[in-house]
């Protein structure tokens, strides 16, 4: 058998964006206690993957700010669209 050391830990790449501001201080909280960006982000999705209660209630509060955005953008394109009907139909109307 090989002398040679086997690492079975594979790393796998991820990109994502985030606002200047949202970066900005992001950095500037992780620097604050000595630690990267990326010791944090490790930390959180392996809690995140633990099922951590705490964690489990975060992710289901930005699916419940996610859907609501997602019913607002609705509603309001819905109501857009009523009012163009009641004007294009209002029998008040000089045309």
């Amino acid at each position: 058998m090989s002398d040679k050391l086997i690492n079975f830990e594979t790393k796998k790449s991820v990109h994502f964006s985030l606002t200047r501001e949202t970066h900005s201080h992001f950095r500037i909280a992780c620097f604050k206690k000595s630690l990267s960006m990326q010791e944090v982000l490790e930390d959180l999705v392996q809690r995140i993957a633990a099922e951590n209660p705490e964690m489990i209630e975060i992710l289901e509060d930005i699916q419940r700010k996610k859907r609501d955005t997602s019913i607002n953008r609705l509603s309001n394109t819905d109501a857009e669209s009523i009012f163009n009907v009641i004007e294009s139909d209002n029998p008040l109307s000089s045309e």
